[in-house]
Order: C-alpha cells, then structure tokens, then sequence
C-alpha cells in the first residue's frame, strides 16, 4: 500500500514541501544537513580509525599524553573547525 510511489505521489511531497518551508529555506536546509552528514562521516571515521589504532598497540606502562583533534565541517573549511576536547580516562587497570 505504502511502497509504491509513483511520480504523482513524489510530486505531491515535493510541492508541499515547498509550500510549508518556502522556496528561499530550502538551499539554506539542504546546505546545512549536508554539512551535518559531513561531519558526522568524519567522525565515524575518526573513531573507526582510533578504535584500529588503540586495538593494535600493546599496552604501555607510561602514560601517553593527549591527543587534540580537530573537527571539520568540510574539506578546507577553516572557518568552523574547532578544537576537541578528549575524555581522559580516569580509571586504571
């Protein structure tokens, strides 16, 4: 009942959609989930890469000191990067 959507049906969404947010909004939403969908790819892939990169070291008994990451928004945004602040962990083995 629901699974078939013909192109009346998604022309129907499409001109609601513009009637409830406005033409003028939405490049301003689709600009900003884009950017959302880049940051959150990134830091998946952040914490993949961590997750390899802890799993594969032997333990050490001296601390390592922490790490200050960047966040991104784009590649090459500058202009909304931040620095990230780390949770350290306080507990020992």
């Amino acid at each position: 009942m629901f699974g078939r959507l013909g192109a009346p049906e998604i022309i129907l969404i499409l001109v609601v959609i513009v009637l409830l947010f406005g033409a003028k909004k939405l490049p301003d939403m689709a600009r900003s989930l884009g950017k959302s969908a880049r940051i959150l790819k990134s830091e998946a892939k952040a914490m993949k890469e961590e997750g390899n990169s802890t799993s594969a070291q032997t333990p050490t008994t001296g601390e390592q000191p922490p790490v200050q990451r960047t966040i991104q928004a784009a590649p090459g945004d500058v202009t909304s990067s931040r620095p990230v602040a780390e949770p350290t962990d306080t507990t020992k083995r």
